[in-house]
């Protein structure tokens, strides 16, 4: 037996179940001095234990035992060292199997092919707003056309997006790349306390990564690089916001004040009010970019009688509308949007299909989807159409 293989899979089940540690122990009749060992991979586990934590965990031995199969060509980096990094890589592996047998089991396969991308780079002397444009057109999207659905975007070119909640705002996502089985997949940190518009960025971001530094999926590199970050906050910001769509959103508001100027643009383009003045600043010496920031602040202290503090976001996107399970909310923001902007929809739908079809139980589809039976039962029972 591989006893981290098997204490990562404990977490993660354990996890998803919902359990904390002395309710998994005591539903397994184990001491939880005993399993916490388990969880830890400091002891071998015992066919009796496993095959009861198995029951109490209404998952097939199999789950338990199965080894994780490491990813070589993922891009994760964060600003702090995360204790949870392996717990993550752990998921991701677990998610990107069973995305890959539900597309077999459903024969409804999406294969993304980034060539073109890589070739278009290769053979343009282009900077990355041309890149940016070049990607959106590949993607269908018209030249001042705002980014709606972000996540349906990436999951129609056959790019895998996944939300994962991480208490932390020094880590907003990871990408694993083409040359990976299962990839390419975009893995984005919904955490509560971060701004649904820094999810959004943080898609369109991890996505320059997939296009731009191919070279950098290396699972032992930890540390971000600052010229790469750069990089992909560019291509986000013009994949995002396309030049002349910005230019005609931000000439038609001139006649308001800078505040509320910078708000209707970040409102329409669904993102942070920082990107709206990255962008405009973007060419802006660095003295004149500092002051433009400081006036911004001072002005939206005077009109709101408040300080922006890391992650606010006046007339920010009120999170619960992104998520499939509205466990969180977020205090109120004004003006919120009544659509969906980040969803992942690809995954429900192949589980749908592959419920329906009697590929797999509804069991099975709950620990695909992390949800517990009664809520699946539920999910299952409102499918229409």
């Amino acid at each position: 037996m591989n006893n981290q293989a098997i204490a990562h899979n404990l977490k993660r089940l354990r996890s998803n179940a919902r359990y904390n540690q002395s309710d998994l122990a005591e539903k397994a009749g184990m001491s939880l001095s005993g399993y916490q060992k388990l969880e830890r991979g400091k002891a071998t586990p015992r066919a009796e234990s496993i095959k009861a934590l198995a029951q109490a965990l209404q998952v097939p031995i199999q789950e338990i035992l199965a080894e994780v199969k490491p990813l070589k060509h993922i891009r994760f980096r964060s600003l702090k060292r995360l204790k949870t990094r392996e717990q993550i890589i752990s998921d991701v592996v677990t998610w990107l199997y069973d995305f890959n047998s539900l597309e077999e089991l459903t024969q409804d396969k999406q294969v993304a092919d980034l060539q073109e991308f890589y070739a278009y780079k290769e053979s343009n002397t282009c900077g990355i707003p041309e890149l940016a444009n070049y990607c959106r057109s590949k993607f269908g999207l018209g030249p001042k056309e705002p980014v709606m659905d972000i996540c349906g975007l990436l999951e129609a070119r056959g790019i895998k997006v996944r939300s994962i909640e991480v208490e932390t705002d020094s880590f907003l996502g990871l990408s694993v790349s083409e040359q990976e089985e299962g990839g390419p997949a975009v893995i984005v940190n919904t955490w509560k306390r971060l701004p649904v518009e820094t999810w959004i960025f943080s898609a369109a971001h991890e996505l320059g990564h997939l296009l731009m530094h191919l070279n950098a999926y290396d699972i032992d590199q930890t540390t971000e690089i600052e010229e790469q970050e750069a990089e992909a906050d560019q291509f986000a910001s013009h994949f995002l916001m396309p030049q002349d769509a910005f230019e005609r959103e931000w000439n038609e508001a001139a006649g308001l004040s800078f505040v509320d100027r910078v708000l209707k643009v970040k409102k329409v383009f669904k993102v942070s009010w920082r990107t709206v003045l990255y962008r405009y600043a973007e060419d802006m010496p660095s003295e004149k970019k500092n002051k433009l920031w400081m006036n911004f602040n001072i002005e939206f202290k005077h009109r709101y009688r408040k300080s922006l503090q890391k992650h606010t976001e006046p007339v920010g996107i009120e999170s619960d509308h992104y998520r499939i399970n509205h466990r969180y909310t977020t205090a109120s923001e004004p003006f919120n949007l009544d659509v969906f902007d980040f969803r992942e929809d690809r995954l429900p739908f192949l589980v749908r299909k592959a419920v329906e079809s009697g590929n797999i139980s509804l069991s099975r589809g709950a620990e695909i989807l992390r949800l517990q039976n009664k809520e699946m039962r539920q999910l299952a029972s409102s499918w229409v159409g």
